[in-house]
C-alpha cells in the first residue's frame, strides 16, 4: 500500500537512506536469481505432480512477483523522487499480497509433509494432498482479494484527510488500523505460525520413531536440524514485523524508533525471498534422500508387530 501519514521523522527526507538501497538491492539480485533457478528447476521436472512441487512453485512464483517490485522501492530511496501515489498503492499491495502469499504457501508446505509422513495410506489425506493447486488458486483469490478490499476500503479516507504523500517513508495507513492489524495477526500469521508449529513437532516425533532412525539408516538429527531451522526463518523472518505493526496500531503518534522499527522489518520480512530457495527448494533433493526412498520402501514408525505402521515417507 501507499504509505500516507504525516510525520516530522520523515518530512524531512533530504538524503538518500543507504541501508534500504543495500538491502532491496541485494534482495533484488541474488533473490531474483535464486527463485528463477527453483522455478527452471520445477518446471524442467513439471512431470512430477506431487504437492510439494504444486506447492513450492506457486512459492518461488510469489517470491519472484514480491521481488519484482522492490526496484520500484530502490529507485524512490536513490532519487528520492516524489512518485505517483497510484504506483506507490500499486507496489504496495503486490508486496503485501506475495507476502502473505508466501506465509501460506509455506504453511501449506508443513502441513503436507506432515500429513504424507504421519498419514500415508489415509484415503482422505491422499485426497487433500491431490487438491494442492485447488488450494494454490484460492490463497491467491484470498491474498489478492483482501488486499485490494483494505486498499479500497481505506483509500477514500485517505484522500479526504489530505494526509502528505511520501510513499515508502511512512506508515501503510492501509494496514495499520487496529481491525486490519489483529485480524492480519491472527489470519496472516498466528494461524499459519501455529499450524507449521505443530505440523513440525509431528515430523520431528514421526523421524525419532522411524525404524530407519534407529538403525541409523537416516541421520535424524540432520533432518530435524532442517526442519527446525525451516521454522525459525519464518518466525524470524515475519514476527518482527508483526509485531511491529501491532505497536503501530496501538500508537496514535509512534516514535521515530518505531517507523524505523517498521522499515527494518519490513526489509526482513522481503529477505526471506533470499531464505526461502535456500531452506525449501535446495534442500528438496536432500530431504528426499534422508526420507523418500522409494515409493515401495516403507518407513516403519513404530515396530513390525503393530499393524498400520507402514509409513510411506513424503514424496
Amino acid at each position: 500500500m501507499s504509505n500516507n501519514t504525516t510525520n516530522n521523522c520523515t518530512d524531512t527526507t533530504d538524503h538518500i537512506d543507504v541501508i534500504p538501497v543495500c538491502i532491496y538491492s541485494f534482495i533484488f539480485l541474488v533473490g531474483l536469481i535464486f527463485n528463477l533457478i527453483a522455478l527452471v528447476i520445477f518446471f524442467r521436472h513439471s512431470k512430477s505432480k506431487s504437492p510439494t512441487v504444486v506447492y513450492m512453485t506457486n512459492l518461488a512464483i510469489a517470491d519472484v512477483l514480491l521481488i519484482l517490485t522492490l526496484p520500484v522501492r530502490i529507485y524512490y530511496h536513490v532519487t528520492l523522487a516524489k512518485l505517483p501515489p497510484e504506483l506507490c498503492d500499486v507496489v504496495g499491495l503486490v508486496l503485501k499480497a506475495n507476502m502473505y502469499g508466501s506465509i501460506f504457501l509455506l504453511t501449506c508446505i508443513s502441513l503436507d509433509r506432515c500429513m504424507a509422513i504421519n498419514f500415508p495410506i489415509t484415503t482422505c489425506v491422499q485426497d487433500a494432498r491431490k487438491k494442492a493447486p485447488l488450494f494454490c488458486v484460492g490463497i491467491w483469490t484470498f491474498t489478492f482479494g483482501a488486499s485490494v478490499l483494505i486498499y479500497l476500503s481505506k483509500r477514500q479516507d485517505v484522500a479526504n484527510n489530505g494526509l502528505n504523500q511520501h510513499c515508502f517513508d511512512n506508515l501503510p495507513v492501509y494496514a495499520i488500523t487496529p481491525g486490519v492489524v489483529f485480524t492480519t495477526l491472527a489470519v496472516g500469521f498466528g494461524i499459519p505460525f501455529l499450524t507449521m508449529l505443530i505440523c513440525s513437532c509431528g515430523l520431528v516425533h514421526a523421524v525419532r520413531q522411524s525404524i530407519v532412525a534407529k538403525i541409523n539408516f537416516v541421520d535424524s538429527r540432520k533432518i530435524q536440524k532442517m526442519i527446525t531451522a525451516s521454522l525459525l526463518i519464518f518466525l524470524l523472518s515475519f514476527l518482527p514485523y508483526h509485531v511491529t505493526l501491532t505497536f503501530l496500531s496501538l500508537s496514535k503518534k509512534p516514535p521515530c524508533v518505531l517507523l524505523d522499527a517498521y522499515s527494518y522489518s519490513l526489509m526482513v520480512a522481503c529477505f526471506n525471498t533470499v531464505l526461502d530457495p535456500i531452506a525449501y527448494y535446495f534442500t528438496t533433493d536432500t530431504f528426499r534422500k534422508n526420507l523418500d526412498f522409494s515409493e515401495n520402501i516403507p518407513l516403519n514408525s513404530y515396530g513390525p508387530d503393530q499393524k498400520n505402521n507402514n509409513r510411506i515417507i513424503y514424496k
